[in-house]
C-alpha cells in the first residue's frame, strides 16, 4: 500500500521542483543508488486518481460509471439505427455514425483503469500500456474534432447547395473525408508516445491523474519538454484551431442563405437542421478548450479540479451527443419510437 503522506510529498516536489534535483530519496519505493538507473526508463507508472478527492472515489465513480453505460449505450443505439433504417444512409448519419464510434472509444479508454483505481485501489499501469492510453485519447480526441468540420460541410452544402447535395457528398467522397479525419489524427497524434517514451524519468513514477494524458506524463520528466509543449500548442491550433475555423466559415455562409430566404417560418425550419449539430459542438470544445487551456496556463487552478475537467470533457460528450441527436433528430426519434412500440410485434 503506497504511503499517503509519502505520495503527497512527490507531488508538491513535482509541481515546485523543474529539474532532477536530490533524486535519491524521492524515489516511491526507496529505491537504493544502485536501481536509479531502472528507474529512469520506469516500467510501471503510478496513478492517483482524483488528487485530494481521494476519500470520495467511490462516490465520484457512481456518476462517471453511469455516464459510461448511458454514453455506450446511446452511442449503439445511433449505430443501430442508421444501420437498420435505410432512410438513414446518407452523409448525416454517416458522419453521425463515425462520432458515435469516437464517443463509445474515448470513455472506454479511461473509465476501466479508472474505476480500477477508485473501486479497488488499483493504481499501476505499465508504461506501454499508458503510452497507448495515451495515443488513443488524443487520437480520437482529433478524430471528433475532424467529424465535427465534415459535419459542418454537410450542413453548409444541404443548405447553400440542395441541388447539388447527392452529387457533391457521394458515399465514396464520405469514405474519402472520414479516412482523411482518421489518418490526419492518426499522423498527428505519433509524436506524443514517441516523445514519452525518450524522456528520462528520474523523479517519481506518480502521475496525479486518473489517466496518462500526455502533459501529466511529460511533467515527470527529467528533461526539457518544451518541445513536447510547442508541438501540442501546434496540435491546438492547427487542428482544433482550424477545424473550428472551418466551421465558423461555414456557418456564417450557411446563415447568408438562410436570412435570404423569404419567410421567417421556412429560415427556422432550415436553421434547425443545424441545431444538433451546434449542440454538439459547444459540449465538445467548450469543456475540452477550457481543460487544455488551465493545464497549461492555470497554474493557481487546484490540481482536483484539473483532473475532473479533464475527465469531464471525455465523459460529457459522449453522453450528450445520442441524447441531443435522438432529441432534435426527427428521423432518428420516430425510428426509436417505433423500435419501442413495435417490440413485441
Amino acid at each position: 500500500m503506497l504511503d499517503p503522506g509519502h505520495i503527497q510529498g512527490n507531488i508538491r516536489y513535482m509541481q515546485e521542483t523543474p529539474f532532477c534535483l536530490r533524486v535519491g530519496h524521492l524515489l516511491p519505493y526507496n529505491m537504493s543508488d544502485s536501481n536509479i538507473t531502472n528507474f529512469i526508463n520506469p516500467s510501471t507508472f503510478i496513478l492517483l486518481g482524483i488528487p485530494g478527492l481521494e476519500v470520495a472515489h467511490v462516490w465520484i465513480s457512481i456518476p462517471f460509471c453511469t455516464m459510461y453505460i448511458i454514453a455506450v449505450l446511446g452511442n449503439f443505439t445511433i449505430l443501430f439505427i442508421v444501420k437498420r433504417e435505410p432512410s438513414l444512409h446518407g452523409p448525416m448519419y454517416y458522419f453521425l455514425c463515425m462520432l458515435a464510434v469516437t464517443d463509445l472509444v474515448l470513455p472506454t479508454s479511461i473509465l476501466p483503469k479508472m474505476l480500477s483505481i477508485f473501486w479497488f485501489n488499483s493504481r499501476e499501469i505499465d508504461f506501454s500500456a499508458c503510452l497507448t492510453q495515451m495515443y488513443f485519447i488524443h487520437c480520437f480526441t482529433g478524430m471528433a474534432t475532424g467529424i465535427f468540420v465534415a459535419m459542418a460541410l454537410d450542413r453548409y452544402v444541404a443548405i447553400c447547395h440542395p441541388l447539388r447535395h447527392s452529387t457533391i457528398l457521394t458515399n465514396p467522397m464520405v469514405a474519402k473525408i472520414g479516412l482523411a479525419m482518421v489518418l490526419r489524427s492518426s499522423i498527428f497524434v505519433l509524436p506524443y508516445p514517441f516523445l514519452a517514451r525518450q524522456w528520462p524519468y528520474c523523479r517519481t513514477n506518480i502521475i496525479p491523474h486518473t489517466y496518462c494524458e500526455h502533459i501529466a506524463v511529460a511533467k515527470l520528466a527529467c528533461a526539457d519538454i518544451r518541445v513536447s509543449n510547442y508541438y501540442g500548442l501546434f496540435l491546438l491550433f492547427s487542428g482544433m484551431g482550424l477545424d473550428m475555423l472551418f466551421i465558423t466559415v461555414s456557418y456564417i455562409q450557411i446563415l447568408r442563405a438562410v436570412f435570404s430566404l423569404p419567410t421567417k417560418d421556412s429560415q427556422l425550419k432550415t436553421f434547425e437542421t443545424c441545431i444538433s449539430h451546434l449542440c454538439a459542438i459547444l459540449t465538445f470544445y467548450i469543456p475540452s478548450l477550457f481543460s487544455f487551456l488551465t493545464h497549461r496556463f492555470g497554474h493557481n487552478v487546484p490540481l482536483h479540479f484539473h483532473v475532473l475537467m479533464a475527465n469531464v470533457y471525455l465523459l460529457v460528450p459522449p453522453v450528450l451527443n445520442p441524447i441531443i441527436y435522438g432529441v432534435r433528430t426527427k428521423q432518428i426519434r420516430d425510428r426509436l419510437l417505433w423500435l419501442f412500440t413495435h417490440k413485441g410485434t
